[in-house]
């Protein structure tokens, strides 16, 4: 058994290199431990100032090795009837909505995952929306939130946030 430095030190390195997400189960069979001991050291390499993005389809470094993708985050401003158009342009431009973040008041920040990269993302999760009677993050905070977005590259991003701008969308 390897000592738990360099479990995370693998563990770290691992997630660094995917092209895409990896969960937590595929990490912890491949280092023989349990899901629980990776989501705890994810949680202490975060702690330690790695910016690991956890996703609903597993782990995700901002920069995935050497496919140049560039993960930013943008403020985002706008009522419930505007979701869907703001989702819809992200994900037509093709980037990956990541999650969605917002500053609670009582709770500090609050994050989801969403991992939307297609409309079929969208319209999954707007249907889950409608049939629910949960309230989405961005209503406790009057519509201010913030994406994390997975873009091919810096000027990627820079597009998508100036077609959000236009839209009025954004947080200016």
């Amino acid at each position: 058994m390897i000592d738990a430095d360099l479990r995370r030190k693998l563990v770290l390195d691992n997630i660094k290199h995917q092209k895409t997400p990896i969960s937590a189960t595929a990490l912890a069979k491949e280092l023989n431990v349990s899901r629980q001991v990776i989501v705890g050291d994810v949680a202490l390499l975060r702690a330690r100032g790695h910016e690991i993005i956890a996703t609903a389809r597993g782990y995700i470094f901002p920069h995935f090795g050497e496919t140049n993708q560039y993960v930013g985050k943008i403020i985002c401003c706008h009522s419930l009837d505007h979701m869907v158009d703001e989702l819809y342009a992200i994900v037509d431009l093709g980037a990956v909505v990541v999650n969605v973040i917002v500053e609670h008041e009582l709770y500090g920040e609050i994050t989801g995952s969403l991992n939307l990269s297609c409309r079929r993302d969208v319209e999954d999760f707007v249907s889950k929306v409608d049939s629910s009677e949960v309230k989405l993050l961005s209503e406790l905070t009057m519509g201010v939130h913030t994406h994390t977005v997975s873009c091919r590259n810096r000027e990627h991003f820079e597009k998508m946030c100036s077609t959000l701008s236009a839209m009025g969308m954004t947080e200016t």
